[in-house]
């Protein structure tokens, strides 16, 4: 019995394998997904799906079209004069990319980066579940910038960049090096470098948005608090500085 489900199974793990192996070889042969796992805590299988998804991505004017496209932008409720309400996402296109997306903004967020400050403001503030959906919109427009500047990711760890390419080589059938300390290994002190810059890129980022909240009381910083009521426009330009570029 324990037999013929063996033999049942190993086909299909070799299609698995030949199924991961072309998709590794893909992912190298790709710019675009290459420069999106530049991003910590983003995989293999994101940037595939994304870069699946999305296709071209001069197809989009600007990020908060490919947002849209992606069902990530909140709906909006306004009624006359009354101030504009936002709601849950439209959820509109692809969900199995919008799922993904909140997946990998899970990841994201275990790594010390600009990206981690800004979810656990959100979470803080409306809940971890909104918070890993504005995190995954966050992502998609960081996608945007990345993919349309052609640049990596400014706050990315380039020891782990190296260690995900790595292993899209030996996914895709590379030989393993014989008696070479593998690349995850090979430099201890840049790793750990590398984490203390991403703290420091975190810490930046909370300072930032400290000083950007409004200061009430006689002492605030001329410019910084409100001399009175700001119309609907100028509320919408006051925004919280993007953690992501």
């Amino acid at each position: 019995m324990w037999l013929h489900r063996h033999r049942s199974v190993a086909p299909l793990d070799e299609e698995i394998a030949e199924v991961d192996r072309a998709l590794a070889q893909a992912a190298l042969d790709s710019a675009e997904m290459r420069r999106l796992m530049s991003v910590p805590g983003v995989n293999l299988h994101t940037a595939a799906n994304f870069m699946a998804c999305v296709g071209e991505i001069g197809r989009f004017e600007s990020p908060r079209k490919l947002v849209s496209y992606l069902g990530l932008d909140p709906k909006v409720r306004q009624s006359g004069e009354e101030r504009a309400r936002y709601g849950h996402i439209s959820k509109e296109g692809a969900s199995e990319a919008r799922h993904m997306l909140c997946e990998a903004a899970w990841i994201v967020v275990r790594s010390p980066s600009p990206l981690r400050a800004f979810g656990e403001r959100i979470r803080a503030r409306r809940g971890a579940g909104i918070a890993t959906v504005a995190v995954a919109r966050k992502l998609v427009v960081l996608f945007w910038h990345l993919l349309t500047k052609e640049q990596d990711y400014a706050f990315g760890r380039p020891t782990l960049t190296r260690k995900k390419l790595r292993q899209l080589e030996l996914t895709a059938g590379a030989p393993r090096g014989q008696g070479q300390p593998g690349v995850w290994a090979a430099n201890k002190a840049l790793r750990q470098a590398e984490l203390e810059l991403a703290h420091q890129a975190e810490t930046a980022y909370r300072r930032l948005v400290t000083d950007w909240q409004p200061k009430k009381g006689a002492g605030a910083t001329p410019g910084r608090a409100s001399s009175g009521r700001q119309s609907g426009k100028q509320r919408g330009k006051a925004s919280v500085p993007d953690p992501a570029l």
